[in-house]
């Protein structure tokens, strides 16, 4: 603790020192370590498990790429590095296909370092190679669902944009592994889907949580006959919610 308290004061000493009196070769004796910011870059956005092998573990970070363990969480090695972005909302896998993997961009969890994705991309080879497959104008994806039974049915969360309108948000399906897109849920383009879950006894049946953009009280949308407020809160932030923004899809 002692030496700690004298490097502190020495770095100090250092910083308050004019620029052409500081010395780079009294800084070689310290060792680079890790100062963070853990708090930005650090966050887990998702994970997932092989349910045939506990031992495979998918981990995506908020802007980290993804991260697989063959381990059970022992040893991970990043499979996402190559992608255009690193920012992982969501992460889903097909339970009959291992070596198949979805991955949502776009942090879903709105906060002031939140990072935009490009859409949603899918690896049919345990994650070695990855093709985007649309929703680039989602901005985040918080939640994907692998159909139990049929992997070419996919449901897609999205929140939106969190800076202002957007139309490309709510529950989008696909019926053909990703080669169309089509939005299933949508109430407006200030409400966007939050969580999406499936009935494991009725994979027809989910329950979607939809909220409004938290970062504003109060938004005026210009360009019509007057301004018009919306008001909105973390949940059910939209005229004539109810519920609590809650919505039910009984038909998937």
């Amino acid at each position: 603790m002692k030496n700690k308290i004298l490097l502190l004061l020495g770095l100090t000493c250092l910083a308050l020192l004019p620029a052409e009196a500081q010395n780079p070769d009294h800084l070689k004796s310290i060792a680079i370590r890790n100062l963070g910011p853990a708090a930005m870059s650090g966050r887990i956005t998702s994970i997932a498990c092989n349910p045939n092998n506990p031992n495979e573990i998918y981990v995506g970070a908020a802007s980290g790429g993804v991260w697989k363990s063959e381990s059970g969480g022992t040893a991970w090695k990043p499979i996402f590095d190559d992608a255009p972005t690193q920012s992982v909302g969501a992460i889903g896998l097909s339970a009959h296909n291992p070596d198949l993997i979805w991955v949502g961009t776009g942090e879903g969890n709105p906060r002031n370092s939140q990072n935009f994705g490009i859409g949603i991309f899918k690896s049919i080879d345990g994650g070695a190679n990855w093709k985007n497959m649309g929703l680039e104008n989602t901005h985040t994806i918080h939640r994907v669902v692998v159909h139990p039974n049929n992997p070419d049915i996919v449901w897609v969360a999205s929140l939106g944009s969190t800076n202002g309108p957007n139309e490309d948000r709510g529950v989008f399906k696909t019926t053909n592994g990703g080669l169309t897109w089509r939005k299933v849920l949508y109430e407006n383009d200030l409400t966007g889907c939050a969580e999406l879950v499936i009935d494991p006894s009725n994979p027809n049946k989910l329950i979607a949580d939809y909220v409004g953009i938290p970062a504003l009280a109060l938004v005026f949308q210009v360009g019509r006959k007057r301004l018009r407020p919306v008001c909105f809160s973390r949940r059910g932030c939209r005229p004539g919610a109810a519920n609590g923004g809650r919505r039910l899809l009984a038909k998937g």
